[in-house]
């Protein structure tokens, strides 16, 4: 003979059905909080993280002193720090040949020019990424505008990437 089965809306039943509610309605909130906690980490870690008002004038090196100068057309010293601009390969001002130097020299004229206009914002935050040279690696806008995109947009620097070949300035 079989054992009689337990009233199903007993006391035990009714505990154990508030927490299998409970339950399923509360995961839904851990894993919400994860992707949200995720979510931040990675918007923090690949865009750039939080962006740094510059508002000093800016010359090319050499022109006149200032505490904020560029190198070339993608390297900029503010005050005793260098930075690699990001975003665009701008041509090296001791290039393979006359045509890139030239061009270096022009774009350097223009980083600076656009860097001096107004206010400006550098991402990367108190501690931002490094190059093998120990630059600082930040990108640059004012508003809704990139620099690297004026600088490629105006022709004084290419797109670089992973996947791009390194620009022949000399062809």
């Amino acid at each position: 003979m079989s054992r009689p089965r337990p009233a199903r809306f007993d006391a035990a039943w009714q505990r154990r059905q508030r927490i299998g509610h409970w339950w399923r309605s509360a995961r839904w909130f851990a894993v919400l909080a994860v992707l949200i906690g995720a979510g931040a980490w990675l918007k923090a870690e690949f865009a750039g993280g939080e962006w740094v008002m510059v508002d000093l004038p800016v010359t090319a090196c050499g022109q006149q002193p200032s505490a904020a100068c560029m190198i070339d057309g993608d390297t900029l010293m503010l005050d005793r720090r260098r930075i690699r601009l990001t975003g665009y390969d701008a041509p090296e001002i001791d290039g393979a040949c006359a045509a890139e130097s030239t061009l270096a020299r022009r774009a350097t004229l223009a980083a600076a020019q656009w860097l001096d206009e107004a206010q400006f914002a550098m991402d990367g935050g108190s501690d931002p990424p490094r190059d093998r040279y120990g630059r600082e690696l930040r990108g640059v806008r004012r508003d809704d505008q990139q620099l690297d995109t004026y600088m490629i947009e105006q022709g004084f620097a290419r797109r670089n990437g992973w996947d791009s070949a390194p620009p022949a300035w000399c062809e």
